[in-house]
């Protein structure tokens, strides 16, 4: 059931009341929040979701506050009205737009066969590095299905390029979904043992071959380099090793014979629910889900 924001003082302190970046809210949790900001009304929302994050103890696998998150979560929060927010100290302005016209096809076309473009370079994205970050973005604007949408905290982005510094693919990760009950079921999870493991787990949420790039078992290719090398970038830039990465096939668009040829488990399928649906409309495609393990340990190490 979802409960009402007016309501909020009428309900007992553990009673779940929203949902939001994945992760329930109480009635008690709530209350805090409201007088957290009513307390010191002329503070930031930054420290505000600095603050919300500590008292609540939402945090990171590697300690760190989830405070980019709770900044996401309590916009959508004061949207619907459980909170009002302080304005903000500077005007918002809305997110750039991806321009397409940064991403062209090539004057030379680029090489057909793996061992003419080998080796390839898996370049992870700087958030220093503007003219990389367009790219990526107008690409994935102009040339995939799902379009372009920003991500709120863990993220990695990739550019693949040939022997010669040409751009083949581009892909895309960031935090895995919180709950994912074919997934969890597969694991072995209980919802104590998710919390604690969740950061572990990437979710492969963009995989792009350039339009103009013809080149058979290059996707199968990507995935055993990925397998390799996204560890190590994802433990440089969190501090966290992870052991599994899971992604979702939009059915009956994709069929997910690449992943199976790759070596990917299918688990499930999706209920058709998106990451908001509280209300069960079921207003979104179903989903295949596959899993990549990254270590061969990964089952234990996601149950210690």
């Amino acid at each position: 059931m979802v409960e009402s924001p007016d309501r909020l003082d009428d309900l007992p302190p553990g009673r779940v009341v929203c949902r939001y970046h994945g992760r329930d809210f109480t009635t008690g949790e709530m209350r805090l929040l409201r007088q957290s900001i009513a307390r010191r009304p002329a503070r930031h929302r930054a420290q505000l979701s600095r603050e919300f994050c500590e008292r609540i103890g939402w945090r990171r696998p590697d300690g760190g506050l989830k405070d980019m998150a709770a900044r996401v979560a309590m916009l959508a929060m004061h949207r619907d009205g459980w909170i009002v927010l302080p304005p903000p100290r500077r005007r918002l302005y809305p997110p750039k737009p991806a321009n397409p016209q940064l991403s062209q096809p090539p004057l030379l076309p680029p090489p057909t066969a793996l061992k003419d473009a080998q080796p390839l370079n898996l370049t992870p994205i700087s958030a220093r590095d503007r003219k990389a970050s367009d790219y990526w973005n107008a690409s994935i604007a102009a040339h995939h299905y799902l379009g372009y949408a920003p991500h709120a905290g863990a993220q990695m982005r990739y550019t693949v390029f040939d022997r010669h510094g040409n751009p083949l693919a581009l892909l895309g990760f960031a935090a895995a979904a919180w709950q994912l009950a074919p997934r969890d079921r597969f694991i072995g999870w209980s919802p104590r043992t998710r919390q604690r493991h969740l950061g572990r787990i990437v979710n492969n949420t963009r995989l792009l071959v350039l339009p103009w790039v013809r080149m058979p078992n290059l996707v199968s290719h990507l995935f055993k380099r990925l397998a390799r090398q996204l560890p190590h970038d994802w433990h440089d830039r969190y501090r966290i090793n992870p052991v599994l990465i899971e992604t979702f096939v939009e059915t009956p668009r994709f069929t997910g014979t690449v992943y199976q040829a790759s070596g990917w488990i299918h688990v499930g399928t999706t209920q058709g629910r998106g990451r908001q649906d509280i209300q069960r409309q079921y207003a979104v495609p179903k989903k295949h889900i596959w899993l990549k393990p990254l270590n061969k340990n990964w089952q234990r190490l996601l149950n210690s």
